[in-house]
């Protein structure tokens, strides 16, 4: 049984006049936040912003980073070079530690977003240029992702890495999240999705969509920020984790993994 987890949101998604997500009411539930770094969504006053409530709240902060796709809100595939990847994730993480260093914290993981975080999973030259950004960066910080390319890359560095549990999506039998263009690739129904949660972290299971139980670890469970129940069910999974006897805890934390 985990004992110890973190309950994370991608947050810091509007962008100029258009707001995604109630950022505010999702602070007061989480313990950290993935912060849009502006190639996705963000911008540098929703940056500052964020980052300055995240202090006020003692919610830790991490970086959001994406493919360059604002159009697409970082969910479109981009045939982009490993260099491209490695400089575009240094370019986000130093904008938001920037904001972060002006409010006196750091930034202390890092979660790729979107199709970037899907291919670091599954392509190697993409998971050792993410890592790499990060080792040039701050090696202390701890890589969020799930297992795959990424975990190789970020032990063979020696760098930190906390595995994520996707709570709303589907899982493919190989361990994969399935896929938006499938129509039950997002789970939609609350009383599913908090009890999956329970299960990721309590029992280390998470059933796919065929219905085959994969063992996994859970160190972060992850709450998408943008649908129009956000709140309601990152609520409803905070008091389900916290009656089921898990404490809630930032990544960064204690039950950060450490890549052997």
């Amino acid at each position: 049984m985990t004992a110890t987890v973190d309950l994370i949101a991608d947050l810091g998604e509007s962008f100029g006049a258009y707001t995604m997500g109630d950022d505010d009411a999702l602070l007061d539930i989480v313990s950290s936040a993935n912060v849009a770094c502006g190639f996705h969504a963000g911008d540098p006053r929703v940056m500052d912003r964020i980052v300055g409530e995240c202090v006020r709240r003692g919610v830790s902060i991490g970086a959001h980073p994406s493919f360059p796709d604002l159009v697409g809100f970082g969910r479109r595939a981009m045939d982009l070079t490993a260099e491209e990847v490695r400089t575009d994730v240094m370019y986000q993480l130093g904008a938001l530690s920037a904001f972060a260093a002006a409010h006196g914290t750091s930034v202390t993981h890092l979660c790729p977003h979107g199709r970037l975080g899907n291919l670091v999973i599954t392509r190697q030259d993409y998971a050792e240029a993410m890592v790499q950004a990060v080792a040039q960066v701050d090696p202390s910080m701890v890589v969020l992702t799930q297992a795959g390319a990424v975990v190789d890359a970020a032990t063979r560095r020696g760098i930190r890495i906390g595995l994520v549990g996707v709570i709303d999506r589907n899982y493919e039998d190989d361990g994969t999240l399935t896929p938006r263009r499938e129509p039950d690739a997002v789970i939609h129904d609350t009383d599913a999705i908090v009890e999956r949660t329970v299960r990721m972290v309590r029992d280390g299971v998470v059933v796919s969509r065929t219905g085959k139980e994969l063992a996994v670890t859970t160190d972060s469970v992850l709450l998408h920020g943008d649908g129009p129940d956000a709140v309601a069910v990152a609520r409803r999974v905070r008091k389900a984790l916290v009656d089921a006897g898990v404490t809630i805890a930032p990544l960064a934390g204690a039950n950060a993994l450490t890549a052997p």
